[in-house]
């Protein structure tokens, strides 16, 4: 699991592990048991949130829960609306995404064998259908066909920023999916998001604020934790999804 923006979610009685991986060292992972599930969690931006979407590791980070055995990752990810109908503290499960990330490292496969993955599908199915059905269960509103579009940050977008990526048919905005997802799918390993929306996006209203945000996150933060649970424990044990075969084919 990986958590984003107020969601640091840590199992009871987690223990602390680090891992080195060949891109330096990933934020701390904490691991423990939930729901009967063996499970690790890791915070994106560090414990305490010391560290900026624009300068995480990534690929240490997907790299080293990839060490560890993990062959799923739920992550949760504050983003803001583009799309009028989805309002803040509404969720949203990405099916695609648009990344308009300039200074991260994206893949694992910098050198030889020369790969490219697939990503007609680019968030797990078995992943994203268990989260949706997970969240209709608490009778929250979720959105699950979204558009994402990963923008680098730290800043907010601009409206004519914005403008444009409803005009690209985004339907929300973060700076943290990217490129988790593509990494996750290099490595054979499932992934889908769980949106949480904190705001409406630059022009849709008047200012965006990090009040705002953490006021959102600690209100939806208990939905969240259910519907992480429920979607754990609803999961097969044995993967049937097209992540597990990512490679095929793929490499020259």
């Amino acid at each position: 699991m990986v958590g984003g923006s107020g969601l640091e979610l840590f199992p009871q009685e987690a223990k602390l592990v680090r891992v080195g991986t060949p891109y330096g060292l990933p934020s701390p992972i904490f691991i423990g048991d939930v729901e009967g599930r063996h499970l690790a969690f890791l915070a994106r931006h560090g414990v305490g949130h010391t560290v900026p979407p624009h300068r995480i590791n990534y690929r240490a980070n997907i790299f080293a829960l990839n060490i560890l055995g993990v062959e799923r990752i739920l992550a949760t990810n504050a983003v803001g609306s583009l799309n009028e109908q989805l309002k803040p503290g509404d969720l949203a499960v990405p099916k695609d995404f648009l990344d308009f990330t300039t200074l991260r490292s994206k893949t694992v496969f910098d050198t030889a064998p020369v790969t490219h993955v697939d990503m007609s599908d680019p968030y797990c199915p078995e992943l994203r259908n268990a989260l949706i059905e997970a969240t209709q269960r608490t009778g929250k509103r979720v959105w699950g066909k979204a558009v994402l579009a990963c923008t680098e940050g730290p800043r907010y977008e601009t409206p004519a920023e914005v403008a444009m990526l409803r005009q690209l048919g985004a339907d929300i905005v973060g700076m943290t999916s990217l490129p988790e997802a593509v990494l996750a799918r290099e490595l054979e390993m499932c992934y889908a998001s769980l949106c949480y929306v904190s705001n409406l996006a630059a022009g849709l209203q008047e200012r965006q604020t990090i009040s705002e945000l953490s006021k959102t996150a600690e209100e939806i933060r208990p939905v969240i934790e259910q519907i992480l649970k429920d979607t754990v424990s609803s999961l097969p044990k044995t993967r049937s999804c097209i992540c597990a075969h990512a490679l095929r084919d793929a490499q020259l």
